[in-house]
């Protein structure tokens, strides 16, 4: 029996209306996806968007944009712009405005397709009798559209292209061009994509121009945040991206399309001279000048340097020429890596480390420079990053009138370094661990000549905490097992006459040679010296590449990290420590070795029959045990 007083809302008879679960089912389905596709991702963002949907799902009302929905809790700005975007594009889509309630308000209907589809046949219904629109919605429309469109305009991105001839420009034509070359690496060191795209380039990649402090090389940051290019590996070592290969070859087909006409051109010139001159007396006088400035014009953008074609390869194949074109261009970049410097364009410079003239004693270190300067010595002080003297080679630079500084010279590293010790030194040096580590870097610093200088201290000797026959052993080891040469000296003197000798000696050494420009990340660090200064031409570093490559912090490689690892175990030296790596680069080889041993013993002996030095020793079955214990054994060590 029902109550009389029970309203009769409450009991709903016939048929229900469908109608949507959510009155803003658009933001629910976009939010969905977002939900979807960030779960799909592994990102906690799809918790933010879940609770934003429970949020929505909660309200009973149309949301007329995203912003709106700022008062729901759990949407924030970033989720209101996606939606605001997200609607903006369905409208343009679909294209039309917001549906608007036929009241005339300006609050939009969110629906899904099927019931807009329904909504608009029913408004469209609903106007045919009418005819005449309310000119506030109308004037509304129009502005919406015009705002779409002005959207439209807006949001349009311009593709990123380098500027011709900037350092951007080179660099993407390098690569590609190296990339297109049979046995291609596929990537460039520094050096030498520097050295290959300066010809495509007109600011230098090393020295910044006057006043600034960038150089044509800042420009590669802007490709790798533009997804152009990838920088991997120390050294770094640089590719090109899909992206940036598909920018390089439209970049590239344009170079080379400009070759053409040019080539184009001086065939065509060729032809008009074959011929009889025909002169034009009927032309004016200024036409003759206009024609002589388009001319002069049309030159200087050919000064340019494109890839070299000959006029009778233009005239063949397209293809063939095409292929020329870049072997020719690449040989030229091969010429540039390799710069030279000719006999007489450098003078020998010694370079002294600002550690050398600054700090502890500075009345015996400025003696030092005192004495050079008295001797006549050409020296620059800088900061070495590995020893403390050496020699380069810089190229003589003639001023330009109107600068202050005259412009940098090249500088190229000759092969000789020099560590210099005094005995209290050579001491504390020993005690710490820097003796060893100082000349293991000394080693691979990529010069062939290292010396130890090393001087004495007179009566203070006799008051150091190792015994001195201890010392005279570590210096005799140096130059015996180490194969450096040493020299001995009795004070700061004797040091600087030493330091003089070696410039004038190296000054007359290299007096008529050609020095060639040599990479260490190509070449290695060294080795046996192939060209010789009797052949009147030697390969030599330059300074810059020299000295990045001895910092003595820079990222390490895990062949490094495992080669200084071995190198903390008591008794193991540099010798010892390179032979293990040549035969075990990391540790995870060496681990894979100890794996394959059938028995405890087979892999504590398995490093005692490997062969270092210059006498070919054995490294030991105790040597060998120990190393497999710190590698091996989870507990303490026996």
């Amino acid at each position: 029996m029902l109550d009389a007083n029970m309203p009769t809302d409450q009991v709903c008879l016939g048929r229900k209306r469908p109608v949507p679960s959510c009155p803003n089912p658009l933001f629910l389905q976009w939010l969905t996806e977002l939900r979807d596709s960030a779960k799909e991702k592994g990102l906690k963002t799809q918790y933010v968007y879940q609770k934003a949907i429970n949020s929505l799902k909660k309200y009973p009302l149309p949301l007329k944009n995203g912003k709106e929905a700022k008062i729901l809790q759990n949407f924030g700005d970033g989720i209101c712009k996606i939606l605001d975007e997200r609607l903006q594009k369905h409208y343009r889509e679909n294209g039309q405005g917001p549906q608007f309630s036929a009241d005339g308000s300006d609050a939009p209907i969110h629906l899904a397709p099927s019931f807009q589809r329904s909504n608009m046949a029913s408004s469209k219904q609903m106007e045919a009798p009418t005819n005449e629109p309310s000119g506030n919605l109308s004037e509304h429309m129009k502005r919406t559209q015009r705002e779409v469109r002005k959207e439209k305009g807006t949001k349009k991105k311009r593709e990123y292209v380098p500027q011709k001839r900037s350092g951007g420009y080179a660099v993407l034509l390098t690569l590609y061009r190296h990339a297109q070359t049979t046995g291609s690496k596929g990537f460039m060191f520094r050096n030498e994509l520097q050295t290959e795209a300066q010809p495509l380039c007109e600011k230098s990649f090393t020295v910044p121009d006057l006043g600034s402090k960038y150089t044509a090389w800042s420009s590669v940051s802007t490709l790798i945040q533009k997804d152009l290019l990838v920088k991997t590996h120390n050294p770094a070592r640089y590719s090109l991206t899909d992206q940036g290969l598909a920018l390089a070859e439209k970049l590239d087909s344009e170079e080379t399309g400009m070759a053409k006409e040019y080539v184009e051109q001086m065939s065509e010139e060729e032809d008009a001279q074959d011929g009889p001159d025909v002169v034009d007396l009927t032309l004016e006088e200024e036409e003759e000048q206009q024609e002589e400035k388009e001319r002069c014009r049309f030159s200087k953008s050919l000064e340019r340097p494109v890839p070299a074609l000959s006029v009778n390869q233009a005239r063949g194949q397209i293809s063939e020429s095409d292929a020329v074109g870049k072997s020719q261009t690449l040989e030229m970049g091969r010429a540039a890596m390799g710069w030279h410097l000719p006999p007489g364009s450098y003078e020998i410079v010694l370079c002294v480390d600002v550690i050398e003239t600054t700090g502890g004693s500075s009345g015996r270190k400025q003696e030092l420079v005192k004495e050079l300067q008295r001797n006549c010595v050409t020296f620059d002080i800088r900061k070495l990053n590995v020893g403390d003297f050496l020699w380069v080679a810089r190229e003589k630079v003639t001023p330009v009138p109107g600068q202050l500084r005259p412009p940098v010279g090249k500088e190229l590293v000759l092969d000789y370094i020099i560590e210099r010790k005094r005995m209290d030194d050579l001491c504390g040096s020993i005690i710490d661990g820097r003796f060893r580590e100082q000349k293991f870097r000394l080693k691979r610093c990529g010069l062939r000549k290292p010396i130890y200088l090393v001087e004495e201290c007179g009566s203070a000797a006799a008051h150091l905490s190792i015994p001195e026959s201890t010392l005279q052993q570590a210096i005799v080891n140096t130059q015996v097992v180490d194969g450096f040469f040493v020299k001995r000296v009795q004070d700061v003197k004797e040091s600087a006459a030493y330091l003089t000798i070696m410039t004038r000696y190296l000054q007359k050494l290299y007096h008529n040679c050609t020095l060639f420009c040599r990479s260490r990340e190509l070449e290695g660090d060294g080795g046996d010296e192939s060209e010789q200064t009797e052949n009147l031409s030697c390969s030599l570093m330059a300074f810059t590449e020299f000295n990045y490559g001895a910092i003595k912090n820079k990222c390490q490689t895990v062949r490094e990290v495992f080669a200084r690892q071995l190198m903390q175990i008591s008794g193991v030296s540099g010798d010892k420590a390179a032979t293990v790596l040549e035969h075990y680069s990391t540790v995870s080889s060496l681990l894979q070795a100890y794996d394959q041993c059938s028995s405890e013993s087979e892999k504590e002996k398995l490093l005692s029959s490997i062969k270092y030095g210059k006498l070919k020793r054995n490294l030991g079955p105790a040597l060998s045990r120990t190393i497999y214990q710190l590698y091996c054994t989870h507990g303490p060590l026996s």
